[in-house]
C-alpha cells in the first residue's frame, strides 16, 4: 500500500463486528499519523491486509468517508482526506462554538453534577492521563486519552447530536495536527495540558471557569498550528 504506513499493522481481525473493527483500526492509523494525507488504497488491498472479505471492508470505508476522514473515488478506490490549515482553523472555531456554548448554558442555568458519580471518576482519570502525556510530550498516549476525555465530557450534555459532533471535530483536528506534530523532536511543554483544570471545573459545577479553560485551549491550538505550519 502506498504512503507512510500500512493499515492494520498485520493484526488479524477475528471478531464478528468486522465493519466496526476495521473502521476503528483505520481511524486509529490516521490518528497516529501512519496514514498520510492523500494516501490512496482500494477495498481489495484492505481486505487482503486483514484477511477478510471485501464486504465489511467496503462498508467500513464508506462509513469513514461519511465521517469525512476518507474521500471516495468511483474508479480509484479511497483516499485519506487532506485537511488544510484553513480547515483546521475552522474546526477550532466550530468546536469552540460547541464547547463554549455548552458551558455558557451551564453557567447561566447552573451546572448539575452527573447523576452517576462513577462518571466523574472516569472523566478525572482520563484527564489525569491526558495531562500527564501532554506534559511529557507523549503524543502516542495523549491522542487516545484526549479523545476519550472529550468524548466523556461531551456525553455529560445528554444530547447525542452535540456530543457526536464535538467528537467528530476533535478526531478531525487530531488527524490534521498529528503529521505536523510528528515532525517536532521534542513536544514537552508545547501541548495543551488543561484537562485536569476542566475536570475540576465540571466537578465543581463551575460553568464560567469551564468556559475560560476551553477558551484558552482553543487559543493554544491556534497558536500551535500557526507555529507548526510556519504561518
Amino acid at each position: 500500500m502506498p504512503g507512510t504506513g500500512t493499515p492494520g499493522g498485520g493484526v488479524t481481525v477475528t471478531r464478528s463486528t468486522l465493519r466496526q473493527q476495521i473502521a476503528d483500526a483505520l481511524r486509529d492509523e490516521a490518528l497516529a499519523g501512519r496514514l498520510s494525507p492523500g494516501q490512496e488504497f482500494t477495498v481489495k488491498e484492505i481486505a487482503e491486509q486483514y484477511g477478510v472479505s471485501a464486504t465489511p471492508v467496503r462498508e467500513a470505508l464508506v462509513d469513514l468517508a461519511g465521517q469525512g476522514l476518507l474521500d471516495s473515488d468511483q474508479h480509484r478506490g479511497f483516499r485519506v482526506h487532506e485537511f488544510t490549515v484553513a480547515d483546521y482553523r475552522n474546526m477550532i472555531e466550530a468546536r469552540s462554538f460547541i464547547a463554549e456554548g455548552i458551558f455558557r448554558r451551564c453557567a447561566e442555568d447552573g451546572m448539575r453534577p452527573p447523576r452517576d458519580p462513577r462518571v466523574m471518576v472516569s472523566v478525572r482519570r482520563r484527564a489525569a492521563e491526558a495531562e500527564r502525556a501532554a506534559t511529557a510530550g507523549d503524543l502516542n498516549v495523549l491522542v487516545g486519552y484526549d479523545i476519550r476525555f472529550w468524548r466523556e465530557v461531551g456525553a455529560l450534555v445528554d444530547n447525542s447530536y452535540v456530543s457526536d459532533f464535538l467528537h467528530r471535530i476533535r478526531v478531525h483536528c487530531w488527524v490534521f495536527a498529528v503529521p505536523y506534530l510528528r515532525r517536532e523532536p521534542d513536544l514537552r511543554g508545547r501541548l495543551w495540558a488543561g484537562h485536569g483544570a476542566l475536570a475540576d471545573a465540571i466537578a465543581q459545577c463551575d460553568g464560567e471557569t469551564a468556559r475560560a479553560v476551553v477558551a484558552e485551549h482553543n487559543r493554544h491550538a491556534r497558536r500551535l498550528v500557526d507555529d507548526l505550519a510556519g504561518e
